[in-house]
């Protein structure tokens, strides 16, 4: 059978895609983790989820799922696959923003200049319209449309609604103004519904993936694992069995930055300004700072631990440079005192924020670390 063909020719297959992130968990590990080190009906928990694949994994394996993300980006993808909403209403609701997106000409018109060269007039209207109407943080239909508006918010003219630019990362402005015209690049011109349309019926075409009781929550982990323990109860949900998770690596890249205009279309700033997003702050950054990072490793670990169950494995992919690898062990150490810890070093595979971010130490790859009792 191709190769394509049979990838995608489940529901569960096809939602796993959703949402273009640095540093993604490969679905094959998560998968393969899950099965082997939790048992059926047990939970998983992810405090630094990202987009949700090791949540999505254990969900459709017939695990519960229990995870984290700071960045609403990543949250509204995992939130999304976990639970998309019905077809035909998530499509009429991008045909109510049609009607309504002439309302926006005017804000259209008169946005920065980086937008028009990125977007056409039709788009920018349709965007600034969904941006003020989907209430994306308590409704799941609007919740799914915005996540397919992410997905394609920019990258390959062909794929997207932008001009030319990367998928996983936003150009700064002034350099892709410049990038654009010096290339004679303009946006595409295409009708936002017929096209997302398209995108819809291609998720769609085996369904929505069969998911357990599982919830991404979007905040902070330091925060929200103080008060996840009486959460669980009231959702029926056991302790986690098994903690599987990615920490950002220490000085590699700030995945705000990078997402400031799929943030814009959250309600973000129209720029790439570090300082007036109201998206950053302390465990937002690129984590330059030694001290703030080890505090978050130690406190998300040391807050993770009285969570899962006495017996749960602790299974940790990290970057395999310093400081990041050091301070990893040393929280999950302290964490977990009574876990024995075992590394598992992990060769590069395709693009990952090593590559793409690291700072040139030859020591390419990355680290699994496992502690079981």
């Amino acid at each position: 059978m191709n190769n394509t063909k049979s990838r995608f020719s489940t529901a569960e297959n096809r939602w796993a895609g959703i949402g273009p992130y640095y540093a993604m968990f490969p679905s094959a590990f998560c998968d393969a983790v899950v099965e082997k080190f939790c048992e059926k009906g047990g939970t998983v928990l992810d405090p630094f989820a990202g987009r949700g694949t090791a949540l999505y994994s254990a969900a459709t394996a017939g695990r519960h799922a229990l995870g984290i993300e700071l960045n609403p980006v990543g949250w509204i993808y995992g939130r999304t696959k976990l639970s998309p909403a019905d077809k035909d209403e998530v499509d009429r609701r991008m045909v109510q923003l049609q009607v309504l997106a002439h309302r926006y000409s005017r804000a259209a018109r008169e946005m920065p200049l980086f937008f028009h060269h990125c977007f056409t007039m039709e788009v920018r209207q349709f965007l600034l319209c969904a941006r003020d109407l989907l209430n994306w943080r308590r409704n799941s239909i609007d919740r799914t449309l915005i996540a397919f508006m992410l997905v394609h918010l920019h990258g390959k003219v062909t794929d997207s609604f932008s001009n030319q630019m990367r998928q996983t990362k936003a150009m700064a402005p002034r350099y892709a103004v410049e990038w654009w015209r010096k290339r004679g690049l303009n946006p595409p011109k295409i009708d936002p519904v017929e096209f997302l349309r398209k995108k819809l019926n291609w998720r769609y075409a085996k369904g929505i993936p069969r998911t357990t009781k599982s919830r991404i929550y979007l905040g902070d982990s330091t925060g929200v694992l103080r008060d996840l323990k009486g959460d669980l109860g009231r959702r029926g949900i056991q302790r986690p069995s098994l903690l599987l998770t990615s920490p950002p690596y220490f000085g590699i890249t700030n995945y705000h930055y990078d997402q400031w205009l799929r943030l814009w279309l959250l309600g973000g700033p129209p720029d790439d300004h570090r300082t007036q997003n109201p998206y950053n702050g302390k465990h937002r950054g690129k984590f330059a700072n030694r001290e703030i990072y080890r505090q978050l490793l130690g406190t998300v670990f040391e807050r993770a631990s009285r969570l899962i169950k006495p017996n749960g494995i602790v299974y940790v992919r990290t970057d395999r440079r310093e400081p990041t690898l050091t301070l990893t062990k040393q929280a999950l150490r302290s964490a977990f005192p009574k876990h024995n810890l075992h590394r598992i070093n992990q060769p590069i595979q395709g693009k990952t924020q090593t590559r793409l971010f690291g700072n040139g130490d030859p020591r390419l790859g990355e680290v699994d670390l496992v502690l079981v009792p």
